[in-house]
């Protein structure tokens, strides 16, 4: 720019006029100041563009990071579904071969619904608990009405992570003992959140568990969303309160 305007004033014959000491000072620092200002902006609106992107990738390698750690964690929960049906069904060709074939025929069934699920992270709330309802009728094919289910169907929308209800079915039954006199009661509320409560039976003889398939869920839901599925145990109660994730 100062070649430029020196060889302007060349031409006109005003080098004197815009190019002595005083004036060449003022308008060198003036450019310096416009350079670094103009500098400035563009170094910011450069990084900006930069960042974008790489915020951009940072999204994608977690989401990828997410999608992998659930499918980790569904593989820990199939096999867990998987195998106590399969003892389930081992005890009723023992006791009742005509009822093992008809709970066979009902988990064949139900196991294509997990099948299903599997590649998801997400399935709606009704349609979990239409899957629920048809895995506790397994359940009153053992044991009759030793295990009630009520459920306040009021408001069921969202969605929730596959297998929820029929995990908290199963862990009730598990560390419950309901009989024909004194019935263990399971009773799913729809709200805001799903609350699944049962009262406590303990069993004399069970056998130790890690509790894996809950915490399982738990880390499902940590990865999902911020909300938590939380655990309240008291001495007569056990209660899930399970986060609906509204798309």
């Amino acid at each position: 720019m100062k070649i430029i305007g020196f060889l302007i004033s060349l031409t006109f014959g005003t080098i004197e006029k815009n190019f002595n000491r005083e004036t060449l000072i003022f308008t060198t620092f003036s450019d310096l100041i416009d350079g670094f200002i103009y500098g400035s902006f563009f170094l910011a609106y450069r990084y900006y563009k930069k960042n974008v992107v790489y915020q951009k990738q940072l999204l994608l390698y977690e989401k990828a990071l997410s999608d992998n750690k659930i499918n980790q964690l569904k593989t820990q929960l199939n096999p867990h579904f998987l195998f106590n049906n399969l003892n389930v069904l081992d005890q009723l060709i023992e006791e009742d071969k005509y009822r093992a074939s008809d709970f066979l025929n009902e988990f064949a069934e139900i196991y294509r619904y997990v099948l299903d699920v599997s590649d998801k992270k997400l399935v709606s709330v009704k349609e979990e608990l239409a899957f629920a309802e048809k895995y506790f009728n397994l359940i009153r094919s053992k044991y009759g009405e030793a295990y009630i289910l009520q459920i306040d169907a009021g408001y069921i929308k969202g969605s929730i992570v596959p297998l929820s209800l029929q995990l908290l079915l199963e862990n009730a039954v598990q560390h419950n003992l309901g009989s024909q006199s004194n019935p263990v009661l399971i009773s799913i509320h729809f709200g805001e959140n799903v609350t699944v409560t049962n009262n406590i039976n303990p069993k004399r003889s069970i056998k130790k568990t890690s509790g894996r398939a809950l915490n399982n869920l738990k880390e499902q839901y940590s990865v999902l969303t911020d909300q938590k599925l939380e655990i309240l145990k008291t001495e007569t109660d056990f209660t899930a309160i399970i986060p609906v994730i509204q798309k």
